[in-house]
């Protein structure tokens, strides 16, 4: 029988793990959205325990000092780097969805101890509502992942990649590579966001959330050949059914916003957050309870990731 999962922190959404030297690093968006924090860990049963070392307050005023969202941290040209997004301080009256992204960083060998530096906006050329970024490096290109707000086209946010000069730096124009279209991506709102990059099989895949963040929230994929021009378009596929939705029958809501780490025995771990319960009072974005969970990663024989059930340690 399946194992039941747990969750591996709680009131943690957005999970970003990655590894270093051997160590499990993890930062989350936290629930005041007020400041950056990492954990670090020798294995992953470790992580719960391990001190959370807050690397960045946000300041009191200006225009990224509100709604600190979904940290994530990269290695990126020799830096440890830190993408996040934040709104200003008008947010909080004047309405939520006023983000832009932006980074810290460090030349410190240890992101734990280091004096981190607010390296400001990066700009996508698009001046609307973003979030989410992610980066990942393919055939001796860097390349930045995010979700965006078109103000000619309706829906929320699609997905959008560019490649990098630097860490804050694009190198060429937003290329927009998924918007929402199924019902799934389009239920309370109509959302593509949370992009996160696996490699294997030959394929490039990016996983992506959808739809609003109670229990509507679920999980789609892109891939595209790892030969091809990640830059067209044409080269991305979708999938038209979502590859990890809730689990009502576990008490298990709304899973989404991933990314994917190495794990102990060179598995690939997949990290999400999720809710146990559906009854939440007011905006669902201020309920603290979106937990990080965290489960190996199936692949088909034909080289394809399986998702599973959010609520379950599959065999």
């Amino acid at each position: 029988m399946p194992e039941l999962l747990k969750p591996l922190i709680l009131q943690r959404a957005d999970p970003h793990l990655s590894r270093h030297d051997g160590a499990f690093l993890l930062t989350a968006s936290v629930p005041q959205y007020d400041r950056i924090e990492l954990r670090r860990a020798a294995t992953l049963a470790e992580v719960p325990a391990a001190d959370a070392v807050t690397i960045w307050r946000k300041p009191d005023s200006g225009p990224y000092s509100e709604l600190i969202w979904a940290p994530e941290l990269h290695r990126v040209q020799g830096q440890w780097i830190v993408y996040f997004a934040a709104a200003p301080t008008r947010a909080i009256k004047d309405g939520l969805f006023q983000h832009r992204m932006y980074a810290i960083g460090t030349g410190a060998d240890d992101p734990l101890r280091a004096s981190w530096s607010f390296l400001g906006q990066v700009d996508s050329g698009i001046d609307s509502f973003c979030l989410d970024a992610t980066h990942f490096r393919h055939r001796e290109q860097d390349y930045y992942c995010w979700a965006q707000k078109d103000p000619t086209i309706p829906g929320n946010s699609n997905l959008y990649i560019a490649p990098q000069a630097s860490a804050t730096r694009l190198a060429g124009p937003p290329v927009r590579l998924s918007v929402p279209e199924f019902d799934w991506e389009c239920r309370g709102f109509s959302v593509n966001e949370g992009p996160s990059v696996l490699k294997g099989a030959g394929r490039i895949f990016i996983s992506y959330s959808a739809s609003a963040t109670d229990e509507n929230y679920a999980m789609g994929l892109l891939w595209a050949r790892d030969d091809a021009d990640l830059l067209d378009p044409a080269s991305w596929h979708k999938s038209p059914s979502p590859v990890m939705v809730s689990s009502p029958e576990h008490s298990i809501y709304g899973p989404g916003h991933n990314s994917f780490c190495e794990g102990e025995s060179g598995e690939t771990l997949l990290v999400y957050h999720a809710r146990t319960y559906t009854e939440i009072e007011g905006d669902p974005l201020w309920n603290p309870d979106r937990h990080s969970f965290v489960k190996p990663l199936r692949w088909s024989e034909a080289g394809w990731p399986i998702f599973g059930n959010p609520a379950l340690r599959d065999t």
